[in-house]
């Protein structure tokens, strides 16, 4: 089968797969804190759904598998997806993102069923700003769920920390400070405005040239570009001198990293989506039972990506080429 390859000659080889859009914290950056409603379960796609679009997919060349929701260890049984998706041919790397909090109890068992490695979101080291961050949830579990990671032998681990203005970015040197002494991955993520008013957003986004000026306020020395952990994708990525891990800067606004784009999102209720930000987006339910319908999708997906995703323009005030999704971030998967 042909490869996947847009209309600008990007390969595409990564398929994410949100699994669901529940979530067992409220994030301030992802969802509201109350009154969020949930897709009825019976709109998900089942695992054995999802394992079909994901095998199809490997026919058209998709190596890599990430799992996302929401938070995708409120699903049950994950471990028999993990499974499934594990035994397609092609398939070379899964990976999980997840908030950590369920995760000390499942890790092992993922590893076992084929789980590669995780990022875990940390935005904060404090526990009276997780809550005021995460709206619930308990900082301790999260760390619990760090160490059974390790212990479980799924790396490396990287973790992700959303950049919020006025909110953590006096704690960009502490994050730091962790990539020195243990042997963890920390990404710095831009703000980006999905699912939120504009003004809501300028409030706290933040450039993430913040994180270079506090690692030389802070004396480190720094390496660029060294030892890039495995499945690093956009990231910037750079080491202090002596470290035990690397830092990384992803930067969806201010350096989009479009033009290497090479993923696929799939939803949680059945729907492709060519770019995280757009609107469009495409129903595979209909194709579901025919492999020839489901690379007619792929090929269409393909066809309608667009060049890049111009959040810089939100962020500039100029006029965009396209609609941007109505789906928060918890209904897309990041």
């Amino acid at each position: 089968m042909p490869e996947m390859v847009d209309r600008f000659g990007r390969k595409h080889t990564y398929l994410r797969i949100s699994v669901t859009d529940r979530c067992n914290l409220r994030c301030l950056y992802c969802m509201p804190g109350e009154g969020m409603k949930f897709m009825d379960q019976d709109r998900l796609l089942s695992y054995g759904e999802i394992a079909e679009v994901a095998e199809a997919a490997a026919e058209r060349g998709i190596r890599k598998l990430r799992i996302t929701g929401g938070e995708p260890l409120v699903r049950p049984d994950l471990d028999q997806l993990i499974a499934r998706l594990a035994a397609i041919k092609g398939i070379e790397e899964i990976a999980l993102t997840t908030n950590g909090l369920l995760l000390a109890a499942q890790a092992q068992k993922l590893k076992d069923a084929g789980l590669n490695r995780v990022n875990i979101s940390l935005d904060t080291l404090d526990q009276t700003r997780f809550k005021f961050i995460a709206r619930r949830g308990n900082l301790d579990k999260v760390l619990e769920g760090i160490r059974a990671a390790s212990e479980a032998g799924l790396q490396p681990i990287k973790l992700n920390c959303v950049l919020l203005k006025g909110i953590n970015e006096d704690e960009i040197a502490a994050f730091l400070r962790m990539s020195v002494e243990h042997p963890l991955h920390i990404r710095f993520i831009e703000y980006m405005p999905i699912g939120h008013d504009d003004e809501g957003w300028r409030n706290h986004y933040l450039p993430l040239n913040r994180v270079l000026e506090t690692a030389r306020e802070a004396g480190f020395e720094l390496e660029a570009g060294s030892a890039a952990p495995e499945g690093s994708g956009p990231s910037e990525n750079w080491r202090i001198r002596g470290a035990a891990g690397t830092f990384g800067l992803i930067h969806p606004v201010s350096e989009h990293f479009c033009k290497s784009c090479n993923r696929l999102r799939l939803t949680a209720d059945g729907h492709i989506k060519p770019c995280l930000y757009w609107m469009d987006e495409l129903n595979v339910r209909p194709a579901l039972g025919s492999k020839e319908a489901l690379h007619t999708l792929f090929d269409r997906a393909m066809d309608i990506k667009p060049e890049n995703h111009e959040m810089a323009a939100l962020l500039a005030g100029e006029a965009q080429s396209h609609r941007p999704t109505e789906r928060r971030m918890s209904q897309i998967g990041g």
